[in-house]
């Protein structure tokens, strides 16, 4: 079975999906280690890759490589991978989606917005024309095989995020998004309008959506949770307060107990993706 059809089968399932964003391979280790799924999260790419925040800044070329190399990793996982607007062209967008399905990725979230563009949880963004974005999409959807794509709309009207939540819905896309949800009662209310479409939830620390456990989410309707930056953010305040408390003790590192991170731990957590690849021996190829 492709990848694809594995992760729409999963989403087909009760209850509600969880996919981890990961920025990096090391984050993705240890995602791989509690998750069956990953985020390829564009926030989380753009901070690492670049140093940069997640406003456009990411070529297409980078993020492919970066899928490849997930996939070479976690020949089982499921890879859910953040294209942005598919980097402004549709001819680029169904290039790339042409180039992800063939590297293995799972599925693609494809957005309205409209350059600049924002991270879905920033103010000031702005969208596309429903029917440009709808061109986009449908070419997209002719491309793609098997890949689950995720049709997203960041509108911030309250009447135009359900007219085109519900335009979504009609579209030949597997799941729908409306990223920025700012409560319970709005997510209730995009479930009414995508009918029996699945429908993504998207989390992220500090966002403008409540914080909801995947008990509520499914309550709610919701088939598919992305995190977009827990590894991101974990990340960001331990090596902050790890290189204060190294600085606070004149550049002596701490001991390392049974259970701490150290060498050993972390040699062992990448030792077991050797173990994965060479349990797969199909090489996966752009």
């Amino acid at each position: 079975m492709s990848h694809g059809n594995k992760l729409r089968d999963q989403i087909a399932r009760p209850g509600t999906t969880p996919l981890i964003g990961v920025y990096d391979m090391y984050s993705a280790s240890i995602a791989a280690e509690h998750y069956g799924g990953m985020f390829v999260s564009g926030f989380g790419f753009a901070a690492s890759h670049y140093g940069l925040p997640d406003i456009g800044f990411i070529a297409w070329p980078d993020m492919m490589a970066f899928v490849q190399r997930l996939r070479g990793a976690f020949p089982h996982h499921h890879l859910l991978v953040d294209i942005d607007d598919g980097y402004v062209d549709p001819e680029v967008a169904c290039h790339v989606v042409e180039g992800l399905e063939r590297i293995g990725a799972s599925g693609v979230i494809l957005e309205d917005q409209k350059r600049p563009r924002r991270c879905g949880h920033a103010d000031g963004k702005q969208v596309l024309p429903l029917d440009e974005y709808l061109t986009k999409l449908d070419m997209v959807l002719r491309t793609r095989r098997d890949l689950v794509v995720v049709a997203r709309t960041d509108a911030t009207d309250e009447s135009d995020i359900l007219h085109r939540a519900e335009t979504l819905a009609a579209t030949d896309a597997d799941v729908v998004l409306v990223d920025g949800v700012r409560s319970v009662e709005w997510i209730g209310r995009i479930r009414s309008v995508v009918g029996d479409k699945p429908l993504l939830f998207n989390q992220i620390a500090g966002g403008k959506s409540p914080r909801l456990s995947l008990g509520e989410l499914t309550g709610l309707g919701v088939d598919v949770a992305i995190y977009s930056t827990p590894c991101l953010f974990a990340a960001h305040e331990a090596m902050d307060s790890a290189l204060a408390e190294l600085k606070q003790a004149d550049g002596r590192l701490p001991e390392v107990d049974g259970d701490g991170i150290g060498v050993r731990a972390a040699t062992a957590l990448l030792e077991r993706n050797i173990a994965r690849l060479r349990a797969e021996p199909e090489r996966v190829g752009v």
